[in-house]
C-alpha cells in the first residue's frame, strides 16, 4: 500500500515515463536525481515544511478525488518548480464538479482549497484560521491560478481538460457555485480542539460556502519522509 501511496506521490513531481529522460543528462541514477534535483530536502530548511506542505496539500486533493469523487486537476504542479526546497504559487488544491447541464449551468461546482500544516513544534498554531485568511486571498489568485492549469493542458494537448477549465474563467456569463475550503493538518500532540473551535469565518468574503477540513494522525512526519524515500528508492 506505502509502494502504492509513494508511486502516486513521486508521479505529482515526475512522471514515470519521463523520469529516465530528464535525468540522462545528469549521469544520476532515478533515486538520486529524485532526491537531489526533485524532492525537497529532507533536513535543510525550508526543505522539511515544504515537504509538509506539498505532502498535505497531495493528501487533502486526493480527499476531493477519492472521496467526494469530484475531478481535480493534476498538471504536474510540483514539477514545475525552479527551486526544489520552495512553495509552488498559486491556488493550493482545485475541485470540480462538472455537471455538463446546458440548462442548469449553476449546478456545476468550483472547489478552492486553501490547506496548511503544522507537523512538528512545541505548541499548537492556528493553522485552520491561517488558513481560512489565505482563503480569502484565494478570490484574487483564482484567475491566475486556472489561467495556469488551462495553459498547462494545453501544453501537453490535452484539450478536453483545458476546457473543462475554460468553463469556470467567466462567473459573470457562465454562473457556477463556488465553494472556499480552508484545510488543516495536524501531528496529533499539536492538535488543539480548543484552537479549532476558536477558528472565524465571519469575514470570509464566501462565508456562506466556507468549508473546513482538519486532519490529523500521529507521527505525520515520519509518514511525509517514508513517503519521499520510498518514492525515490523504488523509482
Amino acid at each position: 500500500m506505502l509502494s502504492e501511496w509513494a508511486k502516486h506521490f513521486r508521479n505529482h513531481y515526475c512522471s514515470d515515463n519521463e523520469i529516465d529522460y530528464f535525468r540522462e543528462g545528469s549521469g544520476l541514477s532515478r533515486s538520486e536525481y529524485l532526491n537531489s534535483i526533485i524532492f525537497p530536502d529532507p533536513k535543510s530548511a525550508p526543505g522539511p515544511s515544504i515537504r509538509s506542505g506539498d505532502f498535505s496539500e497531495i493528501l487533502v486533493a486526493d480527499y476531493l478525488e477519492y472521496v467526494l469523487g469530484l475531478w481535480v486537476p493534476r498538471t504536474m504542479r510540483y514539477a514545475n518548480k525552479a527551486v526544489r526546497n520552495e512553495s509552488t504559487k498559486g491556488v493550493d488544491v482545485i475541485g470540480i464538479k462538472l455537471v455538463g447541464s446546458v440548462d442548469r449551468p449553476k449546478m456545476d461546482v468550483l472547489y478552492i482549497y486553501e490547506v496548511k500544516a503544522q507537523f512538528s513544534g512545541n505548541k499548537a498554531d492556528p493553522r485552520l484560521q491561517n488558513a481560512i485568511d489565505d482563503s480569502a486571498k484565494d478570490q484574487v489568485r483564482k484567475a491566475e491560478s486556472l489561467n495556469a492549469f488551462c495553459q498547462r493542458f494545453f501544453d501537453k494537448g490535452q484539450f478536453g481538460e483545458a476546457d473543462k477549465i475554460k468553463r469556470f474563467q467567466n462567473p459573470v456569463d457562465r454562473p457556477y457555485t463556488e465553494i472556499s475550503g480552508a484545510a488543516a493538518l495536524f501531528e496529533s500532540g499539536l492538535y488543539d480542539k480548543d484552537d479549532i473551535e476558536l477558528s472565524d469565518g465571519s469575514h470570509h468574503p464566501n462565508e456562506g460556502n466556507l468549508k473546513l477540513i482538519v486532519i490529523r494522525g500521529d507521527f505525520m512526519m515520519n509518514l511525509v519522509h517514508e513517503l519521499y524515500t520510498r518514492a525515490a528508492n523504488e523509482a
